[in-house]
């Protein structure tokens, strides 16, 4: 038997969700394909659920995280891109501290 600590880490106000692991692959996917159609296919995902996804994110966090104009390609704001970064140094850093801790709970392995 194998023992493994799994986890899900969001940012979230008031109860609602902010950021997470799926919106930061809906934000890897629209720089990737520089669209949201494009993105949300890539993702097997409907372009309302994420087209919701994005615009929810951007009023919780009264920023905006893509910018398009007509005839232009898709791509992500300066702040979408820090919050990404971030994000993905606090991902690495749980990641780091689970790969510590797991070793002590092989102690519990039949």
């Amino acid at each position: 038997m194998s023992l493994e600590i799994k986890y899900k880490i969001w940012l979230d106000s008031n109860g609602r969700v902010i950021f997470g692991q799926g919106r930061r692959l809906l934000l890897e996917a629209i720089e990737e394909c520089k669209s949201l159609n494009a993105a949300a296919k890539k993702l097997n995902m409907s372009y309302r659920a994420a087209w919701g996804r994005l615009r929810a994110s951007e009023e919780r966090l009264g920023m905006k995280l893509v910018e398009h104009h007509a005839g232009e390609a898709m791509h992500l704001t300066k702040e979408a891109r820090i919050l990404l970064e971030e994000f993905k140094i606090l991902e690495e850093q749980i990641n780091s501290l689970i790969r510590k801790s797991s070793p002590k709970l092989d102690r519990f392995k039949k």
